[in-house]
């Protein structure tokens, strides 16, 4: 049952790290787009193309604007907030009680 316990907790701890990693891109594309940058830089392009497919679903679902200003990004940074004191602390909870 050890086994079990460990590859959760493994699993929980990787959760965190991929939602602490993505949402610092998050923050990345935010300030990027906050100045002119390179539309052909390959750092400007990757953080494009990693977050534009979630970005663009917010947009379509919540088409809250204020004039120029973009909230989705404070969506779905509130989201992956959301993910990391919930989903994080259950998977952590559900490996406790394995052992």
């Amino acid at each position: 049952m050890f086994v079990i316990n460990n590859f959760m907790m493994a699993l929980a701890q990787l959760v965190e790290f991929l939602l602490v990693a993505y949402m610092w891109i998050v923050i990345g594309r935010a300030v990027i787009s906050w100045v002119n940058a390179d539309p052909g830089n390959p750092i400007v392009r990757f953080l494009y193309e990693v977050t534009e497919p979630l970005l663009s679903r917010i947009r379509r679902m919540l088409p809250i604007s204020m004039g120029s200003i973009d909230f989705s990004p404070m969506i779905l940074i509130l989201a992956i907030m959301f993910l990391q004191n919930f989903l994080v602390p259950t998977l952590k909870r559900l490996a406790m009680g394995l052992q």
